[in-house]
């Protein structure tokens, strides 16, 4: 794992970081991927993160004068997925941000970081291409701008060097009087899986006309790719089912995919003509559906804004957990996971996977649930964290999800369900009588290798109805 640990008070204080460590540091926000990185093996080289989720105006979404919007390098997959601004005026982003991992993941990833990854079957980057996105890129030499479509050099590589930090990514809003998009991704199950093909379309209409269209596809090359026939083709035509149809078959003709685990290629080309097929007769419709709840479930209290950062985890990581206040001073280089259970002895929390897949692992910082293997044991400095052994009162009451699961039977072998347990009383805190759905979309990130969901979701739905409803 990584040996040395930075939390930069100021983006000067991060690219003063990069200068000085190159290639062997690496910017650390959500640490979804990278984290699974090391477990993997594959940052051998890398030995220093230096943390930037401390640095306050970084996590904002906003329009400029030009009617540019705006994402800083903080912006999480959920605060896209909930953003009226992007449902508005980028819904191709706010759908591709909410498709991506599970509530526990998108509260920690980023959508700086996804770009950053480079992975060609990354959610968010055909969205963004499609939306003609560009990235600011700055470092103590100097800042440029690269339009997103010529920042991917093949799989996994970009232009950006080793002592550059993404700070900005921008785009035109949409105008609803005269665009529509849309992103679709086909994936083998529902959640918490890699798209096996993805794309993103933003048409430009007069009337029922095309006037302008862009087409986005993912997991189908090297990097995400354009489909200019396609969009040549839409041009000047009303959308109807030929047009549709032959769009369509000029959009299969652009990829050029592989085989592998996931899919045979011959699978992906077919599933890039049915997606952008159904992508356009979404926008041909009078209505465009949003294929997205208004109120998706994050797993999250209100957003509050980043509090500036006054003292580096350098000697030890002072933290409150449960509401008692603990001091480590080994455990750096670990994860939050092996924190709580290794030098915090707190058991409760298990690990499953360690490659944010299961769930086991969910507890609350500073209100949001996350997946503690993902999260760098640094980062619990000066935070607030809730694990299982902290959810029951102080008299011994268990919390109502806790008494749910006794009353139905939800406890299979038991190992999975601290996770499941931590993500519905966040559910609760959020939407404290959750629907079905709402529940279901809760738990999307927590597996059960006993397959007991049925009786997990009924104790889920039976706390909530005993909930008292908000006034």
């Amino acid at each position: 794992m990584w040996s040395h640990y930075i939390t930069a008070l100021t983006v000067e204080d991060a690219l003063a970081a990069l200068a000085q460590h190159g290639g062997a540091a690496r910017i650390v926000a959500g640490a979804t991927d990278l984290i699974v990185e090391y477990e993997l093996g594959a940052r051998k080289g890398v030995h220093t993160l230096i943390d930037v989720t401390r640095i306050p105006g970084l996590d904002a979404i906003t329009v400029d004068g030009e009617g540019r919007i705006h994402l800083g390098p903080l912006v999480t997959h959920n605060d896209c997925a909930a953003s009226s601004l992007l449902r508005q005026q980028a819904l191709p982003l706010a759908q591709a941000a909410y498709e991506v991992g599970a509530p526990q993941i998108r509260n920690r990833s980023t959508v700086a970081g996804n770009l950053i990854t480079a992975s060609p079957a990354n959610d968010t980057i055909p969205a963004l291409i499609a939306l003609q996105a560009s990235v600011v890129l700055r470092s103590v030499r100097g800042e440029r701008t690269v339009p997103l479509a010529e920042y991917y050099t093949g799989v996994r590589k970009t232009v950006m060097q080793p002592d550059e930090m993404l700070v900005d990514i921008h785009f035109p809003a949409l105008n609803p009087a005269t665009q529509r998009g849309a992103f679709m991704r086909m994936t083998l199950r529902r959640a918490q899986a890699i798209s096996v093909v993805n794309a993103a379309i933003v048409l430009g209409l007069q009337g029922d006309v095309v006037t302008q269209a862009a087409i986005a596809l993912g997991a189908v090359a090297p990097t995400i790719i354009r489909a200019p026939e396609a969009e040549g083709y839409l041009v000047g035509k009303a959308l109807s089912e030929e047009t549709i149809a032959q769009a369509a078959l000029h959009a299969q003709a652009a990829a050029s995919p592989i085989g592998d685990i996931r899919s045979s290629a011959d699978y992906r080309k077919e599933m890039v003509r049915v997606a952008v097929a159904r992508l356009l007769e979404e926008l041909a419709a009078p209505q465009q559906p949003q294929r997205i709840p208004e109120k998706p479930v994050l797993l999250a209290q209100p957003k509050k804004p980043i509090e500036q950062a006054t003292i580096q985890p350098a000697g030890s990581i002072d933290t409150t957990i449960n509401g008692q206040a603990y001091s480590f001073e080994t455990g750096h280089e670990k994860t939050l996971l092996r924190l709580l259970r290794e030098d915090a002895l707190l058991t409760g929390t298990k690990e499953g996977c360690a490659e944010g897949e299961c769930g086991a692992c969910t507890v609350f910082m500073d209100g949001k649930a996350v997946m503690s293997c993902l999260v760098p044991a640094p980062r619990a400095h000066g935070a607030q964290l809730v694990t299982i052994e902290g959810l029951s009162a102080e008299d011994g009451l268990l919390h109502p999800v806790q008494q749910a699961f006794i009353d139905h039977a939800a406890v299979q072998c038991g190992y999975c369900t601290p996770g499941f347990v931590m993500s519905a009383a966040m559910l609760l805190e959020e939407h404290p009588q959750p629907s079905r759905q709402q529940a279901r979309q809760a738990v999307a990130g927590n597996l059960c290798r006993c397959t007991g969901y049925y009786k997990i979701l009924d104790a889920i739905e039976s706390a909530g109805k005993t909930a008292q409803p908000v006034e």
